[in-house]
């Protein structure tokens, strides 16, 4: 909780809109004249001559929008954000990436943003604030598909991929009746009015997750996902707690409440195999550092609910790590996961570290670890110390098939260039295929 000139603020809310003049006497004269309603934070803002564009998440949803400046000097108290007429730029409606543009000139009334959904590859668009109407400027070419042009201002046509891939997103109740925001892509079956008709008890998926650091799970467009989807995969992507959006979720997801983090990617994996979307036998999961993590920690308190499953420069020796501070991000760390030397937080790393909580004779899926020699973040002798004490506890007819592959020049982003990337992501639906389709 902070205090400005008698107005209590909770800090856990996100940003809030305050302002001073601009004399030096008055500086420490702050009057907040904008705070978050419910189901609403603020991430960050650009401000220019004329206009005050906040980047905001409004009930689950990334928005920008504009606001007229100067605003009234004589306004009195903190408003709602609706009072002071605000201009939302139009997005299409399975928005899930918003990111500011190139926004340079100051005097400027365009606001260039690039907007990406799981369905629809980036597009560059000018937002004319003063007029309220916007202009696409450019959208990237995915081989095989459409190709846009140049659109004529005001138009309101965002062009997509939803004529072939459906796109769900659903909110799943967790063990403690949280609702998890769960997104679901398959491949559209024109010639079903419900396309999950489409859908049958041999159908491949694949979750997705991270859950950590308040970062929001990447679900922008990516055309690599085309390959799986027109096998007839079902890609899901589980907005665990722990990740971004509101402060409140990314505190109920760190430190002790950690293991929220856990259960919600397995009540979200369990949820696609009752409602059909995926084969009991045939889910995959998969995630990278930190969604490593929650991948393995999700398979030592539920073996058999994953087929398949890989986890790239994961973060699995969490105990050790964390006790060692000599390490880059080891303190950093301590607010995400806590600090050992603190006797609650001890146990609580104890009971979620994926090496240490490794079962011994039981079935473990098919696990294909991924580790970078010259990581920074993550140290290559996690994976190797993982994978050695796998094969060795572990159900003997299981253990071979956990196999680490080490990148001996890359760091903890891997390789950078197309075909490398390429190479790797084809490495990886490899091992997914052959496990899960054969």
């Amino acid at each position: 909780m902070k205090e400005i000139n008698g107005l209590k603020i909770n800090n856990n809310n996100g940003y809030y809109l305050a302002r001073c003049k601009a004399e030096k006497h008055m500086l420490d004269k702050w009057e907040v004249i904008l705070i978050p309603e419910e189901g609403m934070v603020i991430q960050d803002m650009d401000i220019f001559h004329e206009k005050l564009v906040l980047f905001i998440i409004k009930n689950d949803v990334a928005l920008f929008c504009s606001i007229d400046l100067p605003i009234d000097a004589n306004i009195e108290g903190p408003k709602k954000i609706e009072e002071f007429y605000p201009w939302y730029f139009p997005v299409p409606s399975n928005l899930c990436n918003l990111a500011p543009g190139f926004n340079r000139n100051f005097m400027s009334t365009i606001y260039r943003a690039v907007i990406s959904s799981p369905v629809m590859p980036d597009l560059t668009v000018d937002y004319d604030m003063k007029n309220r109407e916007f202009t696409i400027l450019h959208q990237d070419e995915t081989k095989g598909l459409f190709v846009n042009k140049p659109q004529k201002k005001n138009t309101k046509t965002f062009k997509d991929l939803s004529a072939e891939i459906c796109y769900e997103r659903i909110e799943i109740p967790s063990h403690d009746g949280a609702l998890i925001p769960l997104t679901i892509l398959y491949k559209n079956n024109n010639n079903n009015k419900n396309n999950r008709l489409n859908l049958n008890d041999e159908s491949f998926g694949l979750l997705h997750g991270y859950g950590s650091y308040g970062e929001i799970l990447d679900k922008s467009f990516c055309s690599d996902r085309l390959s799986l989807i027109n096998r007839g995969w079902v890609l899901a992507f589980a907005d665990v707690r722990g990740g971004g959006g509101d402060p409140l979720w990314h505190e109920a997801g760190r430190k002790n409440n950690k293991i929220n983090s856990i259960y919600d990617f397995a009540y979200c994996a369990k949820y696609l195999i009752k409602e059909g979307f995926v084969c009991k036998n045939r889910l995959g999961a998969i995630g990278s550092s930190a969604g490593g993590f929650l991948v393995g920690s999700t398979i030592n308190l539920f073996p058999d609910l994953f087929s398949s499953a890989i986890l790239k420069v994961p973060f699995l020796d969490i105990l050790k790590t964390m006790l060692d501070p000599s390490l880059p991000l080891t303190i950093l760390d301590y607010e995400e996961f806590g600090d050992p030397k603190l006797k609650f937080e001890f146990e609580s790393i104890c009971n979620i570290s994926p090496y240490d909580n490794l079962r011994p004779n039981i079935c473990y899926p098919p696990i294909l670890i991924s580790a970078s020699f010259h990581d920074s973040r993550v140290g290559v002798w996690e994976a190797a110390k993982y994978v050695a004490k796998a094969r060795e506890i572990t159900c003997n007819l299981c253990s071979n098939n956990i196999l680490l592959k080490t990148n001996m020049i890359s760091g903890h982003f891997g390789e950078g260039g197309r075909f490398l990337q390429c190479e790797e992501t084809a490495f990886d639906y490899a091992f997914l295929i052959k496990t899960l389709e054969n």
